[in-house]
């Protein structure tokens, strides 16, 4: 697993659990370091491990901790180039939601050696939306989902999502957009400060 997605789990622990907590959770991982590198490659048994450990220290589903890290990937303020990468899907939400089978490829202009797993929307005959997740990694899906629920209040949208479960390494979110313009959104601005 790319170190990028390892380091994420790491940055959103010790922000909100602190660094020695955190050695905590590397020992219980079976980790013989405390930090991982963002531009290496780990073996793909790490990052199960290390989310084990920290649904163990934190005493909560793995459900919990992937959506809580979706979330923080969007709306923590050092965190400003993914939403970046999110928010160049669309100016509105229901934008952002049709740009997502592109996700992954983007992903890869901006780091190519990143690979993000599968993704696909499909618009339901009753208006909704189901996004479904190749998840290698159990819990892809909440993780999509702590991003949604994060994106769209960066839109200002009214959103229910619902995990619908998981079967033969695929996760099925189901979306309802209830109101596009519930509130003000975010400012944004495509090209970063300097």
């Amino acid at each position: 697993m790319h170190g990028l997605i390892n380091r994420s789990i790491q940055n959103y622990f010790c922000a909100n659990y602190g660094r020695e907590l955190w050695a905590d959770v590397a020992s219980r991982a079976g980790l013989d370091f405390t930090e991982f590198e963002v531009m290496l490659t780990y073996p793909d048994h790490i990052t199960p491990a290390v989310l084990d450990a920290v649904c163990a220290v934190l005493d909560r589903s793995r459900a919990e901790v992937m959506e809580d890290v979706g979330t923080f990937l969007v709306a923590q303020p050092g965190y400003g180039a993914v939403r970046r990468l999110l928010r160049f899907g669309g100016v509105s939400f229901g934008d952002f939601l049709q740009s997502l089978d592109d996700l992954p490829d983007r992903t890869r202009l901006a780091l190519s050696e990143l690979r993000l797993p599968w993704i696909e929307l499909r618009e339901d005959p009753d208006g909704q939306y189901s996004l479904i997740c190749a998840a290698p990694l159990v819990g892809y899906g909440y993780l999509m989902m702590g991003i949604l629920r994060a994106m769209a209040d960066d839109y200002g949208a009214l959103v229910l999502l619902e995990h619908c479960g998981r079967a033969a390494g695929i996760e099925t979110l189901k979306i309802i957009l209830v109101e596009v313009d519930f509130s003000e959104g975010r400012s944004f601005e495509l090209g970063a400060r300097a």
